[in-house]
This record gives structure tokens, sequence and C-alpha cells, in this order.
């Protein structure tokens, strides 16, 4: 079936940037919605940003719009996300998913809208 794995985490310096990658291990013909979701310690999982891979359409979430960009890497089936002037609070657990293209279309961060999710990869902001 489909598998999805995160790269690119690490330990960074606050106002440093960082790239992650989500890579897909099979093409969906047609396109996917791409998400990414952050969960730090004590917190909620949150979406960030998400792309269709169809039409490009790309959605981020308000607390994160001016520091994070996502685009379509490029490597086959590859999502990137680029995270800048990073703060302590941007720290956690980043973690890929795909579901229906209608998913990158609404407002909402719903994780049951999606049907495959990584494993996760650590980002830590120190000051």
């Amino acid at each position: 079936g489909q598998q999805l794995r995160e790269s690119g985490g690490g330990s960074v310096q606050a106002g440093k940037s960082l790239s992650l990658a989500c890579e897909a291990s099979a093409y969906v013909y047609g396109g996917v919605c791409v998400a990414w979701f952050r969960q730090g310690p004590g917190k909620e999982r949150e979406g960030v940003a998400k792309i269709d891979t169809m039409t490009g359409s790309v959605r981020i979430a308000d607390s994160v719009k001016g520091r994070l960009t996502i685009s379509q890497g490029n490597a086959e089936r590859t999502v990137d996300l680029y995270l800048t002037d990073l703060k302590p609070e941007d720290s956690g657990m980043y973690y890929c998913a795909a579901g229906d293209r209608a998913a990158c279309h609404s407002g909402s961060w719903t994780r049951h809208e999606y049907y495959h999710w990584g494993q996760g990869t650590r980002v830590r902001v120190s000051i």
C-alpha cells in the first residue's frame, strides 16, 4: 500500500530556516491533497500547510503564514515544506499526510480527511 516518509528534521537556532520533504511510495493518478501537520509538546496536532498536487493550489494556516511555504519537489512524488524565521514554538513532530483533493479546498484541517500518514520528523528550535 501507499507509504509516506518525512525527512529533513533536526535542531536549529531560532531565526534560522529548515526544509522538510515528504516522499510517497506510489504515484496517485489524478492528484491528491498532501498536507503537513505538526504537534508540539502538550499541544494538539495542527495542520500548517497543504497542496493539491493536480492543480498546485496551496493553503497555509494563519499560525505560520509568512514563515512557511509548501511546494512540489523536484523529485517524483515529493512535497517540500520550507520553514523560515523559526521560533521555539515551532518545535515538534512534523507529519506528512495524503487524502482526497477536496481536503485541500476547504478552510478546515481535519485529520480524518487524510488516508495516509508518515511517521513524522522532529524539529527542535533553540533560543
